[in-house]
C-alpha cells in the first residue's frame, strides 16, 4: 500500500497540472478595417490565417487570436461595448465618441498606428477646382462619427458652409466604401472624403482627383477595452510590444510590408488588388506608434464644431496606462 500512494500522488500532481495549463488558454479577440491604414491589423489576421502569426509568435502557444473586420469604426466601438472582442484598430473619432460615451470607464488608447492616409476625392474632369464649388453637391464618406465623416464636416464649416446632420449647403451621406466607389462611378456622388486603399481605388478606377489630403492627421490608433486590460495586463502589454514591432518592420521593410498587405486584402476582397495600387496608397502613409493627447483634444475640438462630442470630458483617462 505504502508503495501505491507515491505514485497516485504524482499522477494526482500531473493531472492537476495539466488542467491548469489548460485552463491557462487564452482567446484573443481583435478588431481591424481591410484598409492600408490598418495595415498591422491586416498583416496580422493574414499571418493568423497562414498559420504564421506575427502576433502568436510574440503572445506564446497559449494564446489564440481571433480577428474581426469591421466597415468602420462606430461598429468596432459597438462590439469593444458588447464585449465581442477585447482590442481594435479604430479611427481617433470612434475611439473619442466611445470613451466619452462611456464616462471614460470602457476605452483606453494603447498605441498609435497610421497617420495620413485619408482625402477627399473629386471627379477627375476639372468641374471641382475651388472649395465655394461645393455648394449643393453631396459628399459621401465611410460612416456618421467616423474618423472622416467628422473631418469633412468640420473642413466644409471652417470652408463657410453650413452643415446639418441631413442637410445644409452641402449634404454629407454616410456611404459604406465599396458603395461610394461605385456611386461615384456612376455620377450619384459628387465627392469623397475616405481612406485608403479606397483614395487610390477612386483615383484609379473611378479617375477622380485628389482635391484635399490629410498627409499628418491621425488615421489609426490601437485601443483596448478597460474590461480585458483589468483581466489580462500582462497580455495586453505583450500584444502591445507586438504591435509596435510589427510598425517598426513595416518602416524597415516597406516592399514586403506592402506585397502581405497586398495579399491580404486581395483575399479579404475575393479581388486581385494590383500593386499599383498599394504603391500609390502607401505614399500617402506614414505608419508610427506614437500619438498624443493634444492630438485628441485637436480632435475634440473639431467634433463640437459640427455637432459632435458635446459633453466631452477630461481625456487624462484615454492615455492612462492603468484601467
Amino acid at each position: 500500500m505504502k508503495r501505491t500512494l507515491p505514485y497516485f500522488f504524482f499522477l494526482a500532481v500531473a493531472l492537476l497540472g495539466l488542467i491548469s495549463a489548460r485552463a491557462e488558454k487564452v482567446t484573443l479577440r481583435v478588431g481591424y478595417f481591410p484598409n492600408i491604414t490598418h495595415a498591422q491589423g491586416v498583416i496580422g489576421s493574414q499571418t493568423t490565417r497562414e498559420k504564421q502569426g506575427w502576433f502568436e509568435q510574440r503572445l506564446g502557444p497559449d494564446v489564440t487570436i481571433q480577428w474581426f473586420a469591421f466597415n468602420a469604426g462606430p461598429s468596432a466601438m459597438e462590439a469593444i461595448f458588447a464585449g465581442s472582442i477585447d482590442l481594435t484598430y479604430v479611427g481617433p473619432s470612434p475611439a473619442l465618441n466611445a470613451y466619452i460615451r462611456s464616462q471614460g470607464d470602457e476605452i483606453r488608447i494603447l498605441s498609435g498606428a497610421a497617420l495620413g492616409g485619408a482625402a477627399l476625392v473629386v471627379p477627375g474632369d476639372g468641374r471641382i477646382t475651388q472649395s465655394n464649388q461645393f455648394k449643393g453637391l453631396r459628399l459621401a464618406t465611410p460612416q456618421l462619427g467616423n474618423t472622416q465623416d467628422v473631418a469633412a464636416r468640420a473642413w466644409l464649416k471652417k470652408e463657410g458652409f453650413r452643415i446639418t446632420l441631413v442637410g445644409g449647403d452641402v449634404l454629407v451621406v454616410p456611404t459604406a466604401n465599396p458603395e461610394q466607389l461605385s456611386l461615384f462611378q456612376q455620377g450619384k456622388m459628387d465627392a469623397v472624403w475616405t481612406v485608403e486603399p479606397w483614395v487610390s481605388r477612386l483615383e484609379i478606377e473611378a479617375k477622380g482627383r485628389v482635391f484635399l489630403e490629410q498627409t499628418d492627421a491621425v488615421t489609426t490608433v490601437l485601443v483596448a477595452s478597460v474590461k480585458f486590460l483589468q483581466t489580462q495586463p500582462a497580455l495586453a502589454e505583450k500584444f502591445k510590444v507586438a504591435h509596435n514591432e510589427l510598425t517598426l518592420w513595416l518602416n524597415v521593410h516597406p516592399e514586403e510590408a506592402r506585397e502581405q498587405v497586398r495579399t491580404a486584402l486581395s483575399a479579404e476582397f475575393k479581388r486581385e488588388v494590383s500593386k499599383a495600387l498599394v504603391e500609390s496608397a502607401w505614399k500617402r502613409m506614414k505608419f508610427s506608434d506614437q500619438v498624443t493627447q493634444k492630438q485628441f483634444e485637436e480632435l475634440v475640438a473639431d467634433a463640437q464644431s459640427v455637432g459632435f462630442l458635446r459633453n466631452s470630458i477630461p481625456l487624462d483617462r484615454l492615455f492612462s496606462a492603468k484601467p
